[in-house]
């Protein structure tokens, strides 16, 4: 599965561990997060995202 990462703090989010702080369980690729979900770190918003090279 594709990691994606902040572009505001370098964050990335892992779709293997998802977010289980901010109600994302693993296994949950980056385009079905909830479009109001936020960076952890930043706060930054789910378009400030962009796919891991």
């Amino acid at each position: 599965m594709q990691e994606y990462v902040c572009t505001v703090c370098n964050y990335v989010y892992d779709p293997k561990v998802g977010d289980p702080d901010g109600g994302i369980p693993a296994g949950t690729p980056f385009e079905d997060i909830p479009d109001d979900w936020v960076c952890p770190t930043c706060g930054a918003t789910k378009s400030d995202f962009e796919p891991e090279e």
